[in-house]
């Protein structure tokens, strides 16, 4: 029959397409995975470029804040990091979401395009400089994919040390850049410290152009790829009802909330109070970052392998929030230099904490889900981000504590028109350290063992472990 044996002769064209399909396949696709198989390297690159060369920016940020802000220095500063963080949090599920179904390349490209975007326009504009800084929080989540990108390319047991290596890498980046652009702001000026991170951001963005592979394997891609993104997905308050009917998450989130808010209130005005209360010159605040970046290397790579192999991946999380505590109560109450060189020892330890917890998450989530998981654990950060520098500015101005006129030369003051508090020098730093407390008690209850996302078997027999899609 015509129309018979015109069938035939399209299934005998298709079984040829299909035959010369899979044989390209065989002869192309592994020459892909030999010359660019992704490796945690490329995150760690990624990685130390990109604060590297925000880094450079330590001492000129100050300057440039103060002389945008002269009244309220800490509020004005809490309140950019606010929004940012703000909207780091709104923005993460999804980008998240979309990176489990998109890839992880094109949004590491986009994520570290727009965190380095408003580095250039400190010179330029620097009111248009920090409200970039404040817009860009809607794709400044680069650890958030950096982290997914790591657990498509590992297994279970070599993420823990995965994850510290990748947030070592942070450290080792602030070690020498803040004296780098300390000293290029002494003798060359601000403008050309600017200039160089440009440079290193722009290297930072072709490297993950034409460098970085791509880490979710192609398998499932192509079975997710047009797949809907659904609004729970990228709604991150979905995120947090979803946080409730889990009591496991529940847990881990509460932890993570109460760790780290903090945590980003120290980090956004730490500098600043080494400089207004304790008098640090530009040059003794980078050689304390470069200490406490050394230590944290170590404690990131060498120390965290060890706890989480010999006392687990809870006992760590204990730990790293017991060293956090610690050190938040000594800043508290320390007023003498040689005691924020003992409390920033200490303070390196409990940076096991952060890669403790990703370890802990990566586990009890599915291989299709780690961009959606860590993307709300990124969020939850993204929150803190937005409140922590808020809240310390507003304890630091109730007690006083307001930064004023800087000599340039060194770093000190001119004049004080308050004076802090002569009980407590680091109101907000004990605060801080009540709410470690809190999400230590908090991080006890975690189980050790718990599953959040099942996949639905699937009926292929040819299976593998990473390439499953529960959206199947």
């Amino acid at each position: 029959h015509p129309l018979r044996k015109r069938n035939c002769n399209l299934d005998i064209d298709l079984s040829f397409v299909h035959l010369h399909f899979q044989l390209t396949s065989v002869t192309i696709f592994p020459l892909q995975q030999t010359t660019g198989r992704a490796k945690v390297s490329h995150a760690v690159v990624v990685i130390f470029l990109e604060f590297f060369a925000w880094g450079l920016l330590t001492t000129p940020m100050l300057t440039v804040l103060h002389e945008t802000f002269p009244q309220h220095t800490f509020l004005m500063n809490g309140l950019i990091q606010g929004v940012k963080g703000l909207l780091s949090f709104l923005s993460a599920p999804l980008i998240g979401a979309l990176s489990d179904v998109w890839g992880r390349k094109s949004f590491l490209l986009v994520t570290v395009f727009f965190t380095c975007a408003p580095i250039p326009l400190m010179r330029i504009s620097p009111w248009w400089h920090f409200a970039m800084i404040s817009v860009s929080g809607v794709f400044a989540v680069t650890f958030s994919v950096i982290f997914a990108y790591v657990a498509d390319i590992t297994e279970e047991h070599e993420r823990s040390t995965a994850y510290g290596l990748v947030s070592a890498t942070f450290a080792a980046s602030l070690v020498t850049s803040p004296a780098i652009g300390a000293y290029l702001s002494a003798n060359y000026g601000d403008s050309l410290v600017v200039l160089v991170a440009t440079i290193i951001a722009v290297v930072d963005i072709a490297f993950v152009l034409l460098v970085v592979p791509e880490s979710l394997p192609d398998k499932m891609r192509l079975m997710s790829w047009g797949s809907p993104i659904s609004w729970e997905q990228a709604d991150p308050f979905a995120s947090l009802r979803r946080v409730g009917k889990d009591p496991t998450v529940l847990l881990i989130c509460v932890t993570v909330f109460l760790s780290y808010l903090p945590e980003a209130g120290q980090y956004s005005s730490f500098f600043l109070y080494l400089r207004q209360v304790i008098e640090f010159s530009p040059a003794t605040i980078a050689a304390f970052i470069a200490m406490v970046g050394i230590l944290s290397i170590i404690a990131q790579t060498l120390l965290l392998t060890y706890f989480m192999r010999t006392i687990g991946n809870k006992n760590t999380v204990l730990l790293g929030l017991g060293f956090q505590l610690f050190q938040l109560a000594w800043y508290g109450f320390g007023s003498e230099p040689w005691m924020m060189w003992a409390a920033g020892t200490v303070a390196a330890m409990s940076s096991i904490t952060f890669p403790a917890v990703s370890a802990l998450v990566s586990r009890i989530a599915a291989s299709d889900q780690q961009g959606c998981v860590q993307g709300m654990i990124t969020g939850i950060r993204g929150l803190c981000n937005g409140l922590g520098p808020a809240l310390y500015g507003f304890i630091f101005f109730l007690f006083n504590v307001e930064l004023n006129e800087l000599d340039p030369m060194t770093g000190r003051n001119k004049s004080t028109s308050q004076e802090p508090s002569e009980t407590i020098p680091g109101p907000p730093f004990l605060f801080g350290a009540c709410l470690v407390l809190l999400a230590l008690l908090v991080a006890i209850f975690i189980p050790d063992h718990h599953s959040m996302f099942k996949p639905l078997p699937a009926s292929e027999e040819d299976i593998e472990p990473l390439l499953q899609d529960s959206s199947m």
